[in-house]
């Protein structure tokens, strides 16, 4: 960065980037954390993004599903156009970044359950561990083929997808190996 009065430019694309400077003594900061220290985003260049990979937009976890590059403009930049749905609710967005800026990226984690019963709209799932956990509330788009499953299978296998602190079962599905006809 170069300093330009109280902004700097930039010195990958020139462009001004202002920093607020803290008048006076300087203070320690002192921060609190009750988490694990895992990040749930990381920052990721634009131009190294491809379609299908995961990217925040507006704070939101979503898929990218469409990508366009455009030709460097009078500014030296090549500004990436993403278009990507969101992956808890499937809404729209997009977002357009210079190709040599970072975006930051969810950690996304999908685990695989096993379905042994449902109790008032949570599931009772169990891991490959034997363990069960009755906290995650089914989608009510999903409650209709759930109980249908469980009364004719007895069990199902659903996956839960994790990201930026949030939880969702996103489908459930007969057993590999199941009665399914």
């Amino acid at each position: 960065l170069q300093q330009r009065g109280r902004s700097f430019l930039c010195h990958t694309c020139g462009c001004d980037t202002s920093i607020k400077m803290a008048d006076g003594p300087q203070e320690e900061e002192q921060f609190e954390s009750a988490e694990s220290g895992a990040s749930k985003t990381f920052p990721k260049q634009c131009s190294a993004l491809r379609k299908s990979d995961f990217v925040c937009i507006k704070g939101k976890a979503c898929k990218i599903v469409e990508m366009s590059t455009s030709k460097t403009g009078k500014h030296g930049h090549a500004k990436v156009h993403l278009v990507a749905i969101e992956v808890f609710t499937g809404k729209k967005y997009e977002d357009i970044c210079p190709s040599t800026h970072n975006m930051e990226c969810p950690v996304v984690t999908r685990h695989e359950y096993t379905v042994v019963g449902e109790d008032g709209g949570f599931l009772q799932l169990m891991n490959d561990a034997g363990d069960i956990r009755e906290d995650l509330k089914m989608p009510d788009s999903l409650i209709e083929e759930a109980e249908k499953l469980l009364d004719k299978e007895g069990e199902a296998q659903t996956d839960v997808l994790q990201a930026m602190g949030k939880e969702q079962i996103m489908g459930v599905r007969v057993m590999p190996g199941g009665g399914g006809d």
